[in-house]
């Protein structure tokens, strides 16, 4: 059985085996502290049998106006626990608080534009390419920005894509 939880401080130790896959995007300690500190509702583990780390996802809540949104700065379930639907319950989870605890008008993720997989799956979960962002990740490869309507945004104007794709300098959010 999975148990789906807030992060906590202890877990920092314990899920590096997640974090493996090279897609996944590993940051330092101190970057992870942050994020649990200041947004502790944006940041879950998915713990299966034995309190073994299967998946997680860390996010936050950012932006002004019509531009209020949810970011999910990382999503990633270990390859021995994909394919059960864990990544989905991760995303449902953080839309949830975005849009009934937070207010936000979408949610928005980076992905790398190679990853196909991890782009259908976005998708299939309602998501849509809002723009490319060039030479995103470490400065090579392009990043794709993914958005999520929700529901104080009634005329999903937070999703109709830019026409043309924008270097990381432009970008608006950190």
């Amino acid at each position: 059985m999975t148990t789906i939880r807030r992060f906590c401080c202890n877990d920092l130790l314990r899920f590096t085996s997640v974090n493996l896959d090279h897609l996944t995007e590993t940051f330092n300690m101190s970057f992870y502290m942050t994020y649990l500190a200041r947004w502790p509702d944006y940041f879950h583990v998915a713990e299966g049998p034995g309190n073994r780390i299967m998946g997680y996802i860390m996010g936050k809540v950012e932006g002004q106006g019509e531009s209020w949104h949810g970011h999910v700065t990382a999503v990633t379930v270990s390859p021995e626990y994909r394919r059960q639907q864990l990544a989905k319950k991760l995303m449902n989870l953080l839309e949830d608080i975005s849009d009934k605890i937070d207010k936000a008008y979408f949610v928005d993720l980076f992905v790398r534009a190679s990853n196909t997989p991890a782009i259908k799956m976005y998708e299939k979960l309602g998501y849509v390419i809002y723009r490319r962002v060039l030479r995103y990740y470490s400065g090579e490869e392009d990043g794709l920005d993914m958005r999520k309507a929700l529901s104080r945004d009634v005329e999903k104007k937070s999703i109709i894509p830019l026409k043309r794709p924008v270097t990381p300098d432009e970008l608006e959010y950190d």
